[in-house]
């Protein structure tokens, strides 16, 4: 079966290409396992080839976030702003790239002690379709960095934007340091146990995160997962309130509510509630819904039609329980995967809203009568990604934030990812971290050294 092309705007297939096989997979695989031409390249070197992506990308990012548009939704205006923040990550790589793999001079009982990073080999990335540029070229850079290669199964409803990426690194980089391959999800799991995969990182759902981290331990090798999250929106009653609530709307709906760190659960204090719904309600209702490719539309349509239909039947058995639909709550007529802004009230800790990951525009309000009983609330879930905490008190943010289980917590702000910032999660918002110079060791052997 080929992979399709498909406009979620219209339903219109745009392209199709042929499905690869694993035995061709692992071919490419060992073609990059024997190559040592990057590996072996000076820092600077490479830092150049880096360098050179991120001008290409700005060069064509144009095209790049019209493709990005065109296969999963995004609205133009928010997939030129992924691009461009690729090139910025690109260029702070490049402009650290010696610092951060430099040797590490220890002092001991030796003549000489240090620390040395060496590529493990061979990378597979298993990504999503989301932010198709901007999760290859985050978990891509800092390994090649270090010298290793990188083989990407891509997300199968993006085929344009993985042959984007196939050329823009290989415009920069020699032969056989990245190959993008076209293969199915079973076959990427058979791919990490071949002998010419030395380690993976997935951005997906727990369950696929799962099924990567079991067959990277069946082969005894190294793994990165970045999955889901459920992400706490917090607003204490001494916040600025109409900052939090004009900021919630971007936190929640910005690429249509398709992202692992979208805040995914309000949870405001009783004395603010009222006052928090009423804004949140009229700026939500305010956002454009309609042609991604318009420059003023805020939220395109969702990525597939299954997606919208999982997202609705989380709704409709909410509603069921007892929530209170305040806005939106249904698919929208005419073509396209498109559903209306949703605000959800009178909300309860067992609704499926607040148990499962809803991907798309959806926002449930739930009330805490306190900042303690808030924390409780924002930790009693599965997903550890990232938190956001609303108050006008900085001495007890950095108390509170101690408390939050997450691999991240910004205060007075939206969560998101920043090259200079590691970006991960805990419990079942997966391990390892990508992003600033933490994660250049995840695919590193940290060798030591010492000399008499």
């Amino acid at each position: 079966m080929p992979i399709q092309s498909i406009n979620p705007s219209t339903g219109e297939m745009m392209a199709e290409f042929p499905l690869g096989t694993l035995e061709n997979a692992v071919k490419v695989s060992k073609k990059l396992r024997e190559s040592r031409e990057w590996a072996r390249l000076d820092i600077a070197e490479k830092a150049k080839a880096v360098r050179k992506m991120s001008s290409g990308l700005l060069k064509g990012k144009r095209e790049y976030a019209e493709t990005m548009t065109k296969e999963m939704g995004k609205p133009i205006k928010q997939a030129v702003a992924e691009v461009e923040k690729c090139a910025w990550m690109c260029d702070y790589f490049a402009d650290n790239a010696e610092q951060f793999t430099m040797p590490e001079e220890v002092k001991t009982d030796y003549k000489r002690s240090y620390i040395e990073l060496d590529p493990l080999g061979v990378i597979l990335g298993v990504m999503p379709w989301n932010f198709p540029y901007w999760q290859v070229l985050r978990f891509a850079v800092p390994a090649l960095l270090v010298g290793n290669r990188i083989i990407v199964k891509h997300a199968s409803n993006v085929p344009q934007c993985a042959l984007h990426l196939d050329n823009i690194f290989n415009a920069a980089l020699p032969p056989l340091a990245y190959s993008n391959v076209f293969l199915s999800g079973s076959d990427a799991e058979k791919l990490i146990e071949s002998d010419y995969i030395d380690g993976v990182s997935i951005t997906g759902s727990t369950a696929a995160g799962a099924r990567v981290a079991a067959a990277a331990g069946r082969s005894i090798k190294k793994s990165v997962l970045e999955l889901g999250g459920s992400d706490p929106f917090i607003v204490l009653k001494d916040a600025d309130v109409q900052a939090a609530a004009t900021t919630a709307v971007k936190a929640r709906f910005q690429n249509t509510g398709q992202s692992c760190i979208a805040s995914k659960r309000f949870i405001v204090e009783k004395s603010v509630a009222r006052q928090f719904l009423e804004v949140f309600i009229d700026a939500v209702e305010a956002q454009k819904v309609g042609d991604p490719l318009d420059e003023s539309t805020d939220i395109g349509p969702l990525a597939r039609s299954d997606l919208r239909d999982d997202l609705h039947g989380i709704v409709e058995r909410t509603k069921a329980m007892g929530a209170e639909i305040e806005t939106g709550g249904f698919p929208m007529k005419g073509k396209g995967c498109f559903y209306s802004p949703t605000v959800i009230s009178r909300i309860t800790e067992s609704m499926p809203i607040m148990k499962e990951e809803a991907f798309g525009p959806a926002a449930p309000v739930i009330i805490a009568a306190d900042a303690k009983e808030a924390i409780a609330i924002a930790n009693r879930s599965e997903y550890g990604l990232a938190a956001s905490l609303w108050t006008s008190d900085l001495d007890k943010a950095a108390l509170l934030a101690r408390e939050l289980e997450t691999g991240m917590v910004s205060v007075n702000d939206m969560s998101k990812s920043d090259p200079r910032l590691p970006f991960g999660g805990v419990k079942k918002s997966g391990y390892g971290r990508e992003l600033s110079r933490h994660c250049v060791r995840e695919f590193a052997n940290a060798k030591t050294v010492v000399m008499k």
